[in-house]
């Protein structure tokens, strides 16, 4: 912000500034020294005196005479900026106005009433004025003359002389009406005096060019005279400039009018030039200027940049963390896949003597035959659990009305090698050992060979070199071996395909019953099970066993098997899931002869509608098999890979 030293109104461009300083600050600004009219120029300043203050002319003396006690003195075009000069009129005029002012004269009364009236300050407040002006008139009243001084105009001094005005012009006039009623000059001082000093008002005047401050006028301003007396001679050279504008004032008076530089000591003919010297300054400063406000413009914007570049490095700082913590999460970050983790796993296990070394050489060389062989161990795997579900549900269960059962289906679970992110390799070992015990899927299927994670990632990625799904390729960056990577329905769908196994897809995206359940969920997989149980038969039984082969149910973070649903007496409908992450223990319960460990087993097998409320559920259904043309057919449309939406 730029301030005007004239009278502080704050301002932003210095164009502004310019155009305020032209039309606030002119230079023949003045004002009455006895009333507070201002702001006009000389000749209108002087008419307003004769006309309207006449009065107190006559008053004071009368005629011209009486006007040379409130004399005006007409201000230099321009106040040079250099240091007071103190000359030999001013010394006479300090020296006259001191023995007039001890014999009582009126001069010594009106003294501080022209002191700084009608002088506008122009420069700034560091500088003091060198111009002074002293203007002898002659007074009859009090039998001396009225010697008007005109102190230094620089914006410290000039509040000095204000204050100072304002508190003598009541002493002035009331001297002057003493003397009008004939009160010797004695009584006059001593009145003045007991004013200056009297406590009421406490008025306390600053030294312009010091720290000192006084409670009396004159004893301030023989303070000032000595300060003025004693200027250093180092500035004579400043002095001698004033002298020269002095000259070309006084040479100006007598024919054109002059104007002299603020900034420095060129002489204009007229304002104009004057204006476009002052301009020139200016434009020069603020090239040159480092706090202006083009200059802090520029700052103000370098700063928004950085801050909007930090903000972009920090965002994209966090963003490349949270990406690390998904590809983590998801097993993309490069840290190895099923042989690594097996590895790592059994390591662990031996190092918290949990396992015992021989155990782990076993295990590591039954991983390595495994990979070799591209065939699951089986060490993971439970055979019979459908079988013992069909002869559960014919001994208990009696609260149902019916229970559809999938064909027959292995149940596969994690192991060290995939725990954690191999639930939807699982539930395809799971898939894929019941197609492989039915007709159909018999001749396009190696019977009995299920194949290992780390083979399922080969196959999964042979079907992305065929075409099939290349936005899920391109997600995986064609690459599934020796990842941990999460597959969902779309990479089971391309699979199939790719064994040349008819399958669909579909998208429960919403809830469709209160409580954010999926109760249109429920129904399909009832309608998938039971449409081929109740084909020809007039009263299906209770419990079906059907050819259907399980449905792949995936949600968010997760994947299961469902290979069954029971309907209960009151109409609600109920799931049968095989979970990839329940131990081999746990699924073994359900070939127990024992009862209530079969019950058990199968109550962590229901899932009713209160127990699945993700937000979107998928399902893939296998249907059949595929001809060659049909699986090209396939192939293209799954470049856009669409599932089926319900609702």
């Amino acid at each position: 912000m730029l301030t005007c030293e004239f009278c502080g109104e704050e301002l932003v461009l210095e164009e502004d500034m310019k155009t305020h300083l032209l039309l606030s600050h002119p230079e023949n600004d003045m004002g009455c020294p006895l009333c507070s009219w201002s702001g006009v120029a000389y000749d209108e300043l002087r008419f307003h005196i004769n006309t309207t203050h006449k009065e107190k002319q006559d008053h004071d003396g009368g005629g011209a005479e009486g006007r040379g006690v409130h004399s005006l003195v007409r201000p230099s075009s321009s106040p040079t900026p250099t240091t007071t000069i103190v000359d030999n009129h001013y010394k006479q005029a300090i020296g006259l106005s001191r023995s007039e002012g001890s014999e009582g004269g009126v001069a010594n009364g009106n003294m501080f009433d022209t002191i700084g009236g009608g002088v506008s300050p122009r420069t700034s407040n560091s500088t003091l004025e060198s111009k002074e002006q002293i203007t002898e008139a002659g007074g009859e009243s009090g039998g001396g003359r009225a010697v008007a001084i005109v102190e230094p105009t620089s914006s410290v001094s000039t509040g000095f002389l204000r204050s100072a005005q304002d508190s003598s012009r009541p002493s002035s006039r009331h001297c002057n009406a003493e003397e009008s009623v004939g009160v010797g000059s004695a009584e006059h001082t001593k009145v003045k005096q007991k004013r200056f000093s009297s406590p009421l008002k406490e008025k306390r005047f600053s030294c312009p060019m010091c720290a000192l401050v006084c409670t009396d006028a004159f004893i301030l301003q023989e303070h000032v005279e000595l300060h003025l007396l004693e200027e250093s001679p180092a500035e004579e050279a400043v002095l001698g400039a004033t002298s020269s504008t002095e000259a070309a004032s006084s040479s100006n008076s007598s024919g054109g009018k002059s104007y002299v530089c603020p900034l420095c000591s060129v002489v204009c003919g007229d304002c104009y030039s004057l204006q476009e010297h002052v301009e020139l300054h200016l434009d020069y400063g603020t090239a040159n200027s480092a706090v202006s406000p083009g200059s802090d413009l520029r700052l103000a914007r370098r700063l928004q940049e950085e801050e909007k570049q930090r903000r972009k490095e920090q965002e994209a700082k966090q963003e490349a963390e949270e990406f690390k913590k998904l590809q983590r999460q998801f097993g993309v970050d490069g840290r190895g896949g099923y042989r690594k983790q097996m590895e790592r796993t059994t390591e662990k296990a031996v190092s918290r003597s949990v396992m015992v070394p021989a155990d782990f050489h076993n295990k590591r060389d039954e991983m390595m035959e495994a990979l070799t062989s591209r065939v699951d161990n089986g060490r993971t795997r439970t055979q019979g659990v459908l079988g013992a579900l069909y002869v559960y549900y014919q001994r208990e269960a009696r609260d149902c009305v019916h229970v559809w059962l999938s064909a027959d289906t292995d149940h596969y679970c994690s192991s060290e090698g995939d725990k954690g992110w191999g639930c939807g390799y699982r539930n395809f070992q799971m898939l894929l050992s019941s197609l492989q015990r039915m007709a159909p899927y018999s001749t396009s299927l190696s019977e009995g060979s299920v194949p290992s994670i780390p083979r399922v990632q080969v196959l999964i990625e042979g079907a992305w070199r065929e075409g099939l799904d290349p936005q899920g390729a391109t997600h995986f960056n064609q690459r599934l071996q020796g990842t941990r990577a999460w597959i969902g329905a779309t990479e089971i769908y391309a699979l199939c395909t790719s064994l040349r196994v008819s399958a669909r897809v579909l998208d429960f995206h919403q809830a469709t019953g209160p409580g954010d359940t999926h109760p249109r969920l429920f129904d399909w997989v009832k309608q998938y099970f039971s449409q081929t149980a109740t084909r020809g038969a007039r009263l299906p039984p209770r419990v079906v066993q059907t050819t259907q082969p399980p449905l792949y149910l995936q949600h968010q973070g997760h994947s299961r098997s469902i290979v069954g649903v029971e309907q209960k007496k009151n109409g609600s409908l109920c799931l049968l899931l095989l979970d990839p992450g329940c131990s081999p223990g746990d699924v073994r319960k359900l070939l127990s002869q024992d009862g209530s460990t079969v019950s058990t087993a199968v109550c962590r097998m229901r899932k009713f509608p209160g127990n699945l409320k993700h937000r979107q559920y998928q399902v893939v259904a296998v249907e059949g098999v595929l001809s060659p043309v049909e699986k090209q057919t396939r192939i293209l449309n799954s470049r856009t890979l669409r599932a089926e939406r319900i609702p």
